[in-house]
């Protein structure tokens, strides 16, 4: 017996060995996106590589490059990467046509139970979770309280659309290089489709009818890019047709947005006062709302997933499981504090009273969440899901398209009405010729 148990010890010894040796010549290739918390991730991420010997190559994206490359990658079975960083479209998609490896398996500490329902309903499919989410979002306005109380307003915690219409004219003061408001404008499904599809929902507009038929030849339609091209050319800052997430992120943290209707993620930026400059006198409110149901906001997460191509699946995983668990925002909070630890994905965070205490938009973001919902997310019935896209494989390069014509009416390249018809051609033709319409 003495022996038998020698044996076994001196055999486990050699596993140690043997898979720490492997370890030690194993390489992960991450593809990920140019925003804060992922470049936080990556600084922070030599505590894994100390932690398991597992080197780590960073292949770091603006976000509508990511998506072209890791969409190529995964089509082809290419092997380029083995972690991607995608979203709550492509989870769904991919992982239904086995293109992601299963995360069933992660160890019973990751605590997979206490991910956000609404995060974590989105990555999962028949019982499968195929991401994990670094992070979680909706969108609300970040304001300047000092310029709204000059103006003589008080934001509301759930603004309407015609009370930021007039914020924004009050607020903006363009002599000074101070704009009422600053939105996406730059071209894509993930740009600025994603702002304009859940400003949409709220105007009562929808990308397709019950039978799929484009939607871009209605009055709703036509209200939200006449109302969102009016906000921009009359009180948005110059150039925005090519300005995204981290451009108008930058303007806010410079003092030049009175308002500025994004991603939850942005405040712990906005409001963190070694980057942001106005980071004492910026206050939150839900995304608005036009009074029939849907809010203006979106839901969102970015997630860590591991290709079929992978040739290091078992040490993607234990990458995956690193970075998006309770371990991994302590250290964030240890060294930045708890006020920058990604947010959005985990309950118990909502229920961390030191998280609470140093994040003011804490609450504000969670119930922004909570009031997205991609099973209804328009006023009328329609055939999809996905609040600010349609869980389609085709929507990717329709949205962009789209995208791109509505930002060519952003830089007055195009009417809104010209931008529309074109929006409702393109999207027929693609349609039809993916056999959902006759």
């Amino acid at each position: 017996m003495t022996l038998t148990f020698r044996a076994l010890m001196g055999a486990t010894a050699l596993s140690a060995v043997a898979m720490a040796a492997q370890a030690q010549d194993t390489t992960l290739t991450i593809a990920t996106v140019n925003n804060g918390d992922m470049i936080r991730m990556q600084e922070l991420a030599g505590a894994f590589t100390e932690e398991t010997g597992i080197a780590l190559e960073w292949v770091t994206l603006e976000e509508n490059v990511l998506r072209q490359r890791v969409t190529q990658d995964i089509a082809t079975n290419g092997g380029q990467f083995d972690v991607m960083t995608i979203g709550t479209y492509e989870a769904p998609i991919w992982g239904a046509q086995d293109w992601l490896v299963s995360l069933n398996d992660l160890p019973a500490e990751y605590d997979v139970d206490d991910l956000l329902p609404a995060i974590r309903n989105g990555l999962t499919v028949d019982g499968e979770l195929y991401a994990a989410p670094f992070y979680g979002e909706s969108s609300m306005v970040m304001y300047r309280t000092d310029l709204m109380e000059a103006a003589g307003l008080e934001m509301p915690d759930a603004p309407t659309w015609d009370f930021i219409k007039e914020a924004a004219a009050a607020m903006t003061d363009k002599e000074n290089e101070v704009y009422g408001i600053c939105l996406r404008g730059k071209a894509g499904w993930g740009e600025n489709m994603a702002f304009l599809t859940a400003m949409s929902n709220s105007y009562g507009a929808r990308w397709f009818d019950e039978n799929w038929q484009p939607q871009f030849n209605t009055d709703a339609w036509k209200a939200t890019l006449t109302d969102y091209l009016d906000l921009m050319n009359n009180y948005g800052p110059p150039g925005a047709s090519s300005n995204g997430f981290n451009e108008n992120l930058a303007l806010f943290q410079q003092g030049k947005c009175g308002m500025w209707i994004d991603a939850t993620v942005a405040a712990s930026f906005v409001s963190n006062p070694t980057d942001s400059t106005v980071a004492d006198q910026v206050g939150y409110a839900l995304a608005p709302d036009n009074g029939l149901g849907p809010r203006g906001n979106w839901l969102w997460a970015w997630n860590l997933a591991v290709p079929a191509g992978s040739d290091d699946v078992d040490a993607a995983k234990q990458f995956i499981a690193w970075a998006t668990s309770k371990d991994y925002t302590a250290l964030v909070a240890e060294n930045e504090g708890w006020a920058n630890v990604p947010p959005g994905t985990r309950t118990s965070l909502y229920e961390n009273q030191e998280y609470l205490d140093a994040a003011p938009f804490a609450q504000m973001t969670l119930e922004s969440i909570n009031a997205a919902d991609p099973t209804q997310p328009t006023v009328d019935p329609v055939p999809y899901t996905g609040v600010q896209f349609v869980a389609i494989p085709e929507f990717q390069s329709i949205g962009t398209a789209v995208g791109q014509a509505f930002s060519a009416a952003l830089a007055g390249q195009m009417s809104a009405e010209d931008a529309l018809a074109q929006a409702q051609a393109l999207t027929e033709r693609e349609m039809k010729r993916a056999g959902y319409i006759q």
